[in-house]
């Protein structure tokens, strides 16, 4: 299964350390959203889509990628989103990016979110939250999370 990882990590890498280790289990190649043709996506069997959550959306990066994205395929193309925020969950910081994604005709298999360090905005006076995250459990929840995705979809 040929893979790409579309991922924008700016402030501390947590969804960069996200995309390497699902990257290592699905043996694909992460590339930044400003730096993906849209031609190039027809050749990937598997599409994985993440950045940081701010402001309840994934990185505008990204959102403008998926906007510009015509049908890419007749055939239903497979993708997956994952993402690191303040809080931790996938929902609803997911929801935009799913939408636009499946506007696309893309078929979103599954979904991965953890904790990150977040100094955004007005958390940085106060140093941040969740220092030292992602940690080595996240990082093996996202290892797991690609072995599903080849087990599933194999």
């Amino acid at each position: 299964m040929k893979t790409l990882i579309i991922c924008k990590s700016i402030h501390h890498q947590n969804t960069q350390k996200i995309a390497k280790q699902i990257a290592t289990v699905l043996k694909a190649e992460i590339k930044e959203p400003e730096k993906v043709g849209e031609e190039e996506l027809k050749n990937y069997d598997l599409i994985g889509f993440g950045s940081g959550i701010y402001g309840w959306r994934h990185h505008k990066s990204l959102l403008k990628l998926a906007d510009n994205l015509s049908n890419i395929t007749k055939k239903t193309k497979k993708a997956f989103i994952f993402s690191t925020n303040g809080r931790g969950d996938k929902i609803p910081g997911h929801l935009v990016l799913k939408k636009k994604l499946e506007d696309k005709g893309f078929k979103i298999i599954d979904e991965f979110s953890c904790k990150g360090f977040d100094t955004f905005g007005p958390l940085k006076l106060i140093g941040g939250i969740n220092k030292g995250k992602p940690d080595e459990q996240d990082l093996k929840e996202a290892k797991q999370f690609a072995k599903n995705l080849v087990s599933e979809n194999s």
